[in-house]
């Protein structure tokens, strides 16, 4: 596949970007129309939830300038708020001044819980239940044997003993190698599997057997360096740096902060048919987990004066099944970016929250988060109050001039140009 040409990408049409992109990826003209047009069929929709009556699109757009570990990326996101994609490619294209993007990641292991209560020896039973460990292991993998084909499977056991307002419960954690997949099918099969033997091991009772979305075994970690000149000076490099430091040290600050960059992990992997809700409940758990709710990243300034960012967090995505092998835009969305694994995808996403995070704290610590937001929410308001397509343009331009991004205004103003 060619590199996508981007220059002056954002000022294209919708249909110069897409010739643009079925040019540089190769998309079929199937593929294509999956890109204009909602390719989901109810047929198709009915056969992956109940009780289906329709189909519900969203705006589909493209984050270019992503350099992530020295290979250029075209990502798809999909989200119907204003600025997120553009925030993400200014972002990017002042990281590539320092390199881009580089990223790292685990295993992609899962975790499957097992929870056993009304055990009369709690710590002994968790160590018979170790002591049963290899064949409890082996059991597992039985369930799947395609997966431990691919090299995948069950790999270890861990087992704790938690104080709760019912008395001690022995929880079990099946550690599952998921390989390309989400997992949960496969650890939650296997959970299944294991809990008559951890019943009789234990001497208790089971009742939950089913996969963790905090998925701590399954970390993608991205980092960058942000010129401090391009991002608009020291000042603005101090201010983005005090905007982490207030976030990581009061979660009302943080809830927004987090959720600024959720916007960009959540607009990839809704995008590419990725469990969302997975994803944001195992990103919000793990900002938890010092017991306080603190900033997904970090920020500081290195020794000459630029701005550092990273983030860690659980990423439990995959390419096989679910809407990646059902949901015809999911599929040439996939093509576009032109991943090889499910380890690559998390940490492109990771890259892209980073960006999305970095665009909000500059826009904070220098205009203001409503400037740019808003002028892009103009066009929203403009179409609301009825502009027509030859005056839209010139609605927006004059309701920003304003101040006041409202529907009464733009109405005003619309009555004034006709």
């Amino acid at each position: 596949m060619k590199s996508l040409n981007t220059k002056q990408f954002y000022k294209l049409s919708p249909q110069e970007r897409l010739t643009r992109i079925q040019e540089a990826k190769e998309l079929s003209d199937d593929e294509l129309l999956a890109l204009q047009k909602c390719g989901l069929s109810l047929d198709q929709a009915n056969r992956m939830i109940e009780n289906v009556v329709g189909t519900l699109e969203i705006p589909v757009g493209i984050a270019v300038n992503f350099l992530v570990n020295n290979r250029e990326y075209t990502i798809p996101m999909a989200i119907e708020e204003a600025s997120v994609v553009a925030a993400s490619c200014k972002m990017a294209k002042i990281a590539l001044i320092k390199g881009g993007f580089h990223t790292n990641h685990t295993a992609p292991v899962m975790i499957g819980q097992i929870q056993v209560t009304n055990v009369a020896d709690p710590f002994a039973a968790k160590m018979r239940i170790l002591q049963e460990r290899k064949r409890l292991l082996e059991l597992a993998n039985q369930q799947d044997p395609i997966l431990v084909g691919l090299g995948g499977g069950a790999c270890d056991l861990e087992v704790k003993v938690l104080d709760t307002a019912s008395g001690p419960m022995v929880i079990c954690h099946l550690l599952v190698n998921c390989k390309d997949a989400m997992g949960a099918n496969a650890v939650n099969t296997m959970a299944e599997a294991l809990a008559p033997e951890i019943e009789k091991i234990a001497k208790g009772k089971v009742y939950l057997r089913i996969i963790s979305n905090l998925a701590t075994k399954r970390m993608a970690r991205a980092y960058a360096v942000f010129d401090a000149d391009a991002l608009g000076g020291e000042d603005v490099v101090d201010g983005m740096v005090l905007a982490y430091e207030f976030a990581d040290a009061d979660p009302y600050r943080a809830a927004t902060h987090n959720k600024g960059i959720m916007n960009g992990i959540s607009a990839v992997a809704l995008a590419l048919g990725q469990d969302t809700r997975a994803i944001e409940a195992g990103a919000h758990a793990y900002a938890s987990q010092t017991g306080r709710y603190r900033s997904l990243t970090k920020w500081e300034k290195n020794v000459q004066g630029d701005l550092v960012g990273s983030i860690e967090l659980p990423m439990a995505v995959g390419l096989v099944g679910g809407a990646v092998n059902v949901h015809p835009t999911v599929k040439t969305n996939l093509k576009i970016l032109g991943i090889k694994n499910a380890n690559q995808l998390g940490s492109i996403i990771a890259a892209v929250g980073l960006a999305q995070n970095a665009g909000a704290m500059r826009a904070l610590a220098s205009e203001g988060i409503q400037k740019g937001h808003m002028s892009l929410h103009a066009r929203n308001i403009a179409v609301m109050a009825g502009a027509s397509p030859e005056i839209v343009d010139t609605v927006v331009e004059k309701l920003v001039a304003t101040g006041k991004v409202r529907v009464d205004v733009a109405q005003q103003i619309i009555k004034e140009l006709v």
